[in-house]
């Protein structure tokens, strides 16, 4: 069998726009009590600092790699950051592939291999989510940018 792969996606940490937006904002608020803290220099300092380091951890985060997708022979391999399991998913056990919003809420903490009430979920940004249920009910809920893509390439490596 070839290793030819239907689709390859990387999640990024960094990348959810709501959380850009809440660093920023922490930053913003840094940089205008450093401006406003005329008087005490030590603070005034401290503030900058923060804001500086607030805005440099947020420009790593924007390339450091969450968790990568790949789907190719019959299989979803989801591997992640450093030291996280390599996740394989055999779709040949996989009864139903649904395509679903990921959460009904504003803000969503990234996870990955999160095992909660039944279900396991793959997460760093974004809106959309492919959900595969396999025999024995566990549903995987895969976030991803590239919903229709995930959802035919894993259609098209299931049959």
């Amino acid at each position: 069998m070839s290793q030819e792969k239907h689709f390859v996606e990387r999640q990024f940490l960094g990348r959810d726009m709501t959380w850009i937006s809440v660093r920023m904002t922490l930053a913003l608020f840094c940089f205008i009590v450093y401006y406003l803290n005329v008087d005490h220099l030590p603070s005034r300092q401290l503030f900058f600092i923060v804001g500086s380091c607030i805005i440099v951890v947020s420009i790593v985060m924007m390339y450091l790699v969450h968790y990568k997708t790949d789907v190719y022979n019959g299989n979803v391999v989801l591997s992640g950051l450093w030291s996280t399991r390599l996740v394989k998913i055999d779709l040949s056990s996989i009864t139903k592939v649904e395509k679903k919003p990921y959460s009904t809420y504003i803000f969503n903490n990234p996870v990955y291999n999160l095992h909660k009430n039944g279900k396991i979920r793959f997460y760093s940004g974004g809106k959309d989510a492919v959900w595969l249920t396999d025999k024995d009910g566990l549903i995987y809920i895969i976030g991803t940018h590239r919903q229709e893509e995930l959802y035919n390439a894993i259609l098209k490596s299931k049959s």
